[in-house]
């Protein structure tokens, strides 16, 4: 099975779809590890997009 490539992006509430390191993008920015599988999480409360910028 192919990785999705760096750089692919989700939103807060979407099912992560590649286990990796995901940045926001946005500013603040924070990195968090994530799961494929998992929810996209918030933000600072608030829904964010996520980009993939390292795999697992």
């Amino acid at each position: 099975m192919s990785k999705l490539p760096i750089g692919t992006t989700a939103r807060t509430g979407e099912i992560c779809p590649e286990s990796g390191i995901w940045k926001v993008v946005s500013t603040p920015s924070t990195t968090a590890p994530i799961a494929k599988g998992n929810k996209m999480p918030p933000y600072s409360g608030s829904a964010v997009t996520w980009k993939l910028i390292q795999y697992a």
